[in-house]
């Protein structure tokens, strides 16, 4: 098996033509395990309780009344 020292030096010696059509090449491969990787499936719930510091010491009616008001303006 080549490491990736060795296949960049012979990617080098390609003609570019031939560098063209590897890069090409690879990242089809690339698109192809990428599109066929399943993402993992997040849940709403995740975000539960975040931001929830920034409620501290705040009445929840006053803060109603105060945009409501602020729509009347």
């Amino acid at each position: 098996m080549f490491n990736y020292q060795e296949v960049l030096q012979q990617a080098q010696n390609l003609t570019p033509e031939e560098q063209i059509r590897l890069i090409e090449d690879l990242s089809s491969l690339i698109r192809q395990r990428v599109t066929m990787t399943p993402k993992p499936k997040r849940s709403i719930l995740e975000l539960r309780g975040l931001g929830k510091e920034i409620w501290n010491d705040v009445d929840a009616q006053e803060y109603v009344n105060q945009e409501r008001d602020s729509w009347n303006g």
